[in-house]
């Protein structure tokens, strides 16, 4: 069976610099009905291996080491055997929120990870954190973005570890260079296209979005 594209929302807390919001993350799995690959584990892990089910899952990547997309990740490597894959520029990130429990293995800009035939292409995508990365598959005509780009805007930058000249590079140099009908599958809200948002890249620039 073909790969395909399944959709998760989980709730919680987003922490750091000492403050605490309430978030939804949009949790990813790209798979078919015998394997699949979980993109940032948030919350959740009852809901996450539910939605996996009896499936094979290959890998728990990390777009990034904010604590609402990791928070759910130990547990549910523990109950699948899957690896936790995260860019090693995020370790400090990561210890943040499990410093007894270090990721299984490193991502790096150009790894692929294969999931039901279907090829995912790391593109390393720094600003929001050092060490965020998007995936790109070409098959599926997909971007996951993770807080690099949204519907509307970059990622913010406003807090530790972040820088918005960078994000913008990031956003700039890696993503709107893709084919423009890439459908752009955020870290949070809604879904969004590289078409719908290369024309406003000066907007976010001239206000320092």
């Amino acid at each position: 069976m073909a790969a395909r594209i399944e959709h998760l929302v989980t709730s919680g807390t987003f922490s750091l610099d000492g403050g605490t919001w309430d978030v939804d993350n949009n949790v990813w799995i790209v798979g078919d009905d015998s394997e699949a690959i979980v993109i940032d584990a948030a919350h959740d892990a009852d809901a996450i291996a539910e939605a996996v089910g009896d499936r094979r899952l290959i890998a728990i990547v990390c777009t990034h080491a904010h604590n609402d997309h990791i928070d759910a990740a130990p547990e549910l490597a523990a109950r699948t055997g899957a690896p936790v894959l995260l860019h090693p520029d995020d370790l400090s990130l990561w210890k943040q929120t499990h410093p007894d429990r270090a990721p299984d293995a490193e991502l790096t800009d150009g790894q692929g990870l294969s999931v039901a035939g279907v090829e995912l292409t790391v593109l390393h995508t720094p600003g929001h954190a050092p060490g965020a990365v998007c995936l790109y598959a070409p098959a599926l005509t997909a971007l996951f973005s993770g807080d690099t780009l949204f519907a509307g805007g970059p990622g913010a930058t406003g807090r530790s570890y972040s820088h918005f000249p960078t994000i913008v590079e990031s956003i700039r140099d890696r993503l709107l260079t893709l084919p423009t009908d890439t459908v752009v599958h955020t870290g949070h809200g809604d879904t969004t296209s590289i078409a719908a948002e290369a024309p406003h890249l000066q907007e976010w620039i001239d206000r320092g979005f």
